[in-house]
């Protein structure tokens, strides 16, 4: 049996699935924890949800309450490195 695949398209493979695999993640992230997708039917029989707890938890998750601390700068060396005065 031949070579199927050329080694020349590994790495766009995976780069594909390396983003296919954030795709799933967050229509899984989205389906499950957003307090606005309505999945039993119960919460889908109301009009308004008065669910402002949910919401607020939905969007102020852990990652976004650490990167809240943290000094706005991508690469902080390198800024300091190029800003400093000689």
């Amino acid at each position: 049996m031949g070579r199927w695949m050329k080694p020349e398209v590994y790495p766009l493979v995976g780069a594909m699935a390396f983003v296919t695999s954030m795709c799933v993640f967050q229509l899984t992230r989205n389906v499950l924890l957003n307090p606005a997708v309505r999945i039993n039917k119960s919460d889908r029989g109301k009009a308004v949800l008065e669910n402002y707890e949910e919401g607020e938890k939905y969007a102020e998750h852990g990652l976004r309450r650490f990167l809240r601390t943290r000094p706005p700068e991508i690469m902080p060396a390198i800024n300091h490195f190029f800003s400093r005065n000689e």
